[in-house]
């Protein structure tokens, strides 16, 4: 069974009573609901908990981890961020989710500001599938609205996606890359924009599907093999009598 951590600063939860009232138990707690309905075995971690509830035994039984930041960016410790950079690198699966294009995670392992416009103004979404074989894609119609969200908008600062599954169109006008395929060492990533705090996004059934798709598709891959690095026997016979070479 895949396993999955999700990971949430929970500090809006308990700041902000529009927020308690949509979530009350928590961002994360409503998103390992929908990954659990899709057969996941979830656990859950956020910022206070020692070590972030990121300790080194937790993400390495992790598969796949979920990661929703947004007012405390911050306060995660960089000693954390390098050590899910490192499990990222080497297998681990990541979902950055919403607001989480700007933590600290995301950032490093882009290389880019991660930047982009924003506007808070209770407007429809549109999500349109532009990937539609691709395995996140799978289950859902050619487009959905969320009917109340808050807008990204272009330029949004990062590498060229490997692949780009949904593109967004906002009421106001703009349209936003928010559904962005990565690869980074073993780790696969997807960025998923929808899912602002004020607003019952991850409680929207097209969502749950995104979130479940991503997470069997970022899934760890223990039987994959091994890449050669490093210093390599060649593949055919060569002369390496050369006092250069080096053994």
């Amino acid at each position: 069974m895949t396993r999955v951590t999700v990971w949430n600063e929970f500090v809006h939860e308990q700041e902000n009573d529009t927020v308690a009232e949509i979530y009350p138990d928590g961002i994360h707690a409503v998103i390992a609901d929908a990954l659990e309905a899709g057969g996941f075995d979830v656990e859950t971690a956020t910022l206070h908990e020692p070590e972030h509830g990121l300790t080194e035994d937790v993400l390495a039984e992790t598969d796949v981890l979920t990661w929703w930041g947004h007012a405390a960016h911050d306060q995660v410790e960089d000693e954390i961020v390098e050590r899910v950079k490192h499990h990222v690198l080497e297998g681990m699966g990541l979902l950055v989710l919403h607001s989480g294009h700007f933590s600290k995670v995301f950032k490093s392992l882009m290389g880019t500001t991660c930047n982009l416009k924003w506007r808070e103004a209770g407007e429809t979404e549109r999500l349109w599938v532009t990937d539609p074989a691709h395995p996140i894609a799978e289950g859902l119609p050619e487009s959905f609205e969320v009917p109340e969200a808050e807008m990204y908008g272009e330029h949004f600062d990062i590498p060229q996606p490997d692949a780009l599954v949904f593109n967004s169109w906002f009421e106001g006008g703009e349209t936003f890359r928010s559904g962005c395929v990565f690869h980074r060492g073993k780790g696969r990533i997807f960025y998923f924009r929808p899912g602002h705090e004020t607003y019952p996004i991850y409680h929207q059934d097209e969502v749950r599907q995104i979130l479940r798709n991503a997470a069997e598709w970022a899934a760890r891959d223990d039987d994959a093999p091994d890449i050669t690095r490093g210093n390599a026997e060649p593949v055919e016979d060569i002369d390496t009598s050369d006092d250069r070479t080096v053994h």
